[in-house]
């Protein structure tokens, strides 16, 4: 029976970069949002003209993900219960623990969602024009079938995917958007509850696997 594991594309986590089972790279941007409503027209038509420019002038693909999730507050509210018992004062610790019950009340009635905006930028090793085909193929693939990168080609893999990171991120910033590298850490824990919906990350998760480096 094939496991989920097997399901997954993803390989390894190495420095904040995904590696995948085909050998290609990615790195994930998390980036803000723009309330386009509250824009005027002008500054609608410039952010659309800017955009269409922005994605104009790219060489290479990327994904834009857009992750919607019901605001989970449990941590917050039960902060709140546990400072109203341990409020001396009977009128503070009556309000505190209305407080938190309207909380509760309001956002299991309302239905909050948290939505956080990401772009994926690939990179593969293919793309070097500094090897032959079959040099890459033979380099970048052990016996065993695990990745073997040299430290010098994952770093040179790695500059050149920041590359097209640091490109995308300016690209956004001039439209007043901010875009921020997601580290080893926040990408384990981004692809755990991902895969794990309604379970909180569990604290201290380790890298997925060790890249082979030589």
């Amino acid at each position: 029976m094939t496991s989920s594991q097997q399901l997954i594309e993803i390989n390894t986590i190495k420095d904040g970069v995904i590696i995948l089972k085909n050998k290609a790279l990615r790195a994930i941007l998390m980036v803000s949002s723009l309330n386009f409503a509250l824009k005027s027209e002008d500054e609608r038509k410039a952010l659309i003209l800017a955009f269409q420019n922005f994605l104009n002038s790219l060489d290479f693909p990327i994904q834009i993900s857009i992750q919607s999730r019901k605001l989970n507050i449990k941590q917050y509210t039960d902060d709140l219960a546990k400072k109203a018992q341990e409020q001396e004062n009977e009128l503070l610790r009556i309000q505190t623990q209305e407080y938190s019950g309207y909380i509760d009340s309001l956002v299991e009635m309302t239905n909050v969602m948290n939505k956080n905006f990401f772009i994926t930028i690939p990179f593969s090793p293919i793309e070097s024009k500094r090897e032959g085909i079959l040099d890459k193929v033979k380099k970048v693939i052990s016996p065993s079938g695990k990745i073997k990168f040299t430290k010098e080609d994952f770093a040179r893999y790695k500059e050149q995917l920041w590359q097209r990171v640091e490109y995308i991120a300016s690209g956004l910033a001039s439209m007043g958007i901010s875009a921020k590298p997601l580290n080893t850490q926040e990408l384990i824990e981004m692809f755990y509850e991902l895969y794990n919906p309604g379970i909180s990350p569990q604290p201290g998760l380790a890298e997925v696997k060790e890249l082979e480096l030589r």
